[in-house]
């Protein structure tokens, strides 16, 4: 007699799913005029908290993104020579010892309407997961536009997390009919300008505004932390531009933001918040504000 035996299904293995929230704006005109972000995987539990269990509203999401990102400003001085400034379409790479930011592109500075104009400074915010050590840049263009051809004079690399400013001289034309006839260039930085301070860590600022009528402002929101023996942070703006000034400090309205600021400790003796009295409802009826210093790993 054959004896049979019913073997059980096997059950193939379930590819577990990644989450990557965001949240956030990629739009030249808002936030931090980024228009590509990079995303780290949060929990499947942290997902999946909705408001009536925690009181987790979605946008923590993209602050929880932000808090794990490293924040660089990055300064671009084109030269002041005959046609030195470009039209075209520019962008950067940040490489460090792990790994690098891919290209980014220079959208929106921070300082200037038109970008890249002779003799100026442009100012950029690039947000990257954390590369590690800044070791070069690789900057260009896209050769699009009337006016393409650029005399890049340097390139100056802010990253407050890491406590480095690091200055990368160029001194070159990026012009296919100049100099080499390249269009982008390898940089590295130039040691003996590299300044160091101390690292600044993350802080999750909440702020209350109360719910009467006219509470609102459209004013440029400020705060300084104070701590322990007299240190304190600089003066930061919790608005990156015009337009969230106007979106925030709504009446009745709970803003979160993750600002980078000097790590004063684990004690916050006092803050200093207000606003510089602008827009055209400037007066503000601040109900409360909950500050917290956030660990590394952006808990």
């Amino acid at each position: 007699r054959l004896l049979t035996s019913k073997r059980a299904p096997r059950e193939e293995p379930v590819a577990p799913f990644y989450y990557f929230p965001c949240q956030r704006w990629l739009a030249v005109e808002e936030d931090d005029g980024q228009i590509a972000r990079e995303l780290v995987p949060v929990d499947e539990a942290f997902v999946k908290k909705d408001s009536e269990n925690d009181g987790q509203s979605p946008a923590t999401l993209g602050l929880e993104q932000k808090a794990k990102s490293t924040t660089y400003t990055v300064k671009v001085k084109t030269g002041d020579k005959k046609n030195a400034g470009t039209d075209a379409n520019v962008f950067i790479t940040l490489y460090g010892s792990k790994d690098d930011t891919g290209i980014v592109s220079l959208k929106a500075s921070k300082i200037n309407k038109n970008k890249f104009e002779r003799g100026k400074v442009d100012e950029f915010t690039v947000e990257s997961v954390d590369i590690g050590d800044l070791k070069k840049i690789k900057i260009g263009h896209d050769n699009k536009g009337n006016s393409t051809g650029w005399f890049l004079e340097w390139v100056e690399i802010d990253a407050p997390s890491l406590g480095r400013c690091l200055k990368f001289p160029c001194g070159r034309w990026l012009d296919k009919s100049e100099d080499d006839g390249a269009i982008e260039r390898i940089i590295f930085p130039a040691e003996l300008q590299t300044v160091e301070y101390i690292p600044f860590v993350p802080y999750e600022i909440t702020v209350y505004t109360s719910d009467i009528f006219g509470a609102g402002t459209d004013a440029d929101v400020f705060i300084v932390l104070y701590g322990s023996d007299g240190i304190c942070t600089q003066q930061k703006s919790l608005c990156l531009n015009k337009r969230e000034q106007r979106m925030y400090f709504e009446r009745n309205s709970v803003n979160q933001f993750i600002v980078e600021l000097e790590d004063i400790g684990d004690i916050i003796e006092k803050i200093r918040i207000g606003h510089n009295g602008g827009g055209l409802n400037s007066g503000w009826h601040l109900d409360r504000v909950t500050v917290r210093r956030l660990l590394p790993n952006g808990k």
